[in-house]
Formats: C-alpha cells, structure tokens, sequence
C-alpha cells in the first residue's frame, strides 16, 4: 500500500527524540566556519535615547545632539558601547538555526570584546558569527562558542566591535528532567 495525501502515515524519525549527540557532533563540523549574518539595524537617537534612560548613562555625547555635533569629531551624537554590544543578543537569535533538541540558549559570557569604532546616529549595523567550539557541558547542557563582529553599513563593513561569545545550550534531555528539589 502506498502512501496518499488521503492516507498520510507518520514519519518515523518525527516520533524518535532529538538526538543531541547527534547535533553536536554537527556543529563540531562546522567550527570554524560563517554562521550567518542577522539584518541590517538603525540606531536611531530614540534607540540610544533609551539605553541611556534605562542605564543611567547620559553623557552628552550619546544623549545631546546638538552638543555632540558641536565639541565631537563625531558631527552629532554615537551609540553606547554597551548597547552596540547588547544587540548582540538579538542578532545571535535572528542567525541561529533551530534545532528540536535546543529548549533554550542563554548567556554564558562576552570575552575579548573590543569596541573599535564609534556608531554614529542613524547608521545600519549588523553582526556575522561565526562557529569557534562546541563543548558537552553537564546536566544536559552544551556550550557554544561564537566570534563575533558588528559591522557599519558603508565604510565596507567596517567593524565597530569584536567580540567571543559563549552560549550555554539546554538540550532537551535537561528540559526532561524533574528539577531537583
């Protein structure tokens, strides 16, 4: 008998669990190579503005244009280093392939950044990772290593910041487990 639209038969390998063993050794595969690249973003003053509200950081040379364009080289105001760097997270999200066996990734660590460039007001940046290590880590759990690199829009992609990041992957084995009490 075969298989019809009418008569549809489950997949096998859908009703097997994720094999994270599995998934990691394909990502050792790729160390070393292009991850991907997220989506051109502006930093628009509104952007900046609210960084500086929600750290407390408002030097004039983020949060007043017309001061900045006035006692700066930079003619108006630049992002937050910080900021450029936490968007990072977004864009690690946006590059990121799925993969059923990963219930969630979190932050482990941010080495090695490098804030090499100023972004002025209302230039488009992206970031491109790419794939450093792979590791087992206990419980279920992996660690991802990622160079990244933001780049400017003009200027030929130049960077504005560098970075290694360390992702902590919860494979679905943990997701299974009772938590201890």
């Amino acid at each position: 008998m075969t298989s019809t639209p009418s008569d549809p038969r489950p997949d096998p390998l859908a009703a097997r669990p994720p094999d994270a063993a599995a998934f990691l050794a394909e990502l050792r595969e790729r160390v070393g190579t292009e991850v991907g690249a997220s989506a051109w973003t502006r930093v628009d003053q509104a952007r900046i503005d609210r960084f500086a509200e929600a750290t407390g950081d408002r030097q004039f040379v983020h949060v007043d244009p017309l001061r900045a364009a006035a006692e700066t080289p930079f003619g108006g105001t630049v992002a937050h280093g910080y900021l450029t760097l936490s968007m990072l997270g977004g864009a690690v999200g946006e590059v990121l392939p799925a993969h059923p066996c990963v219930r969630a990734v979190l932050n482990m660590a941010a080495d090695k950044v490098r804030f090499l460039a100023p972004v002025r007001v209302n230039t488009r940046v992206r970031a491109v990772f790419t794939l450093t290590g792979v590791s087992a880590l206990p419980e279920g759990k992996a660690a991802l290593r990622l160079g990244a690199t933001v780049q400017a829009e003009g200027d030929a992609g130049r960077p504005v910041l560098t970075a290694e990041l360390t992702l902590m992957l919860v494979l679905e084995e943990a997701a299974r487990e009772t938590p201890r009490s």
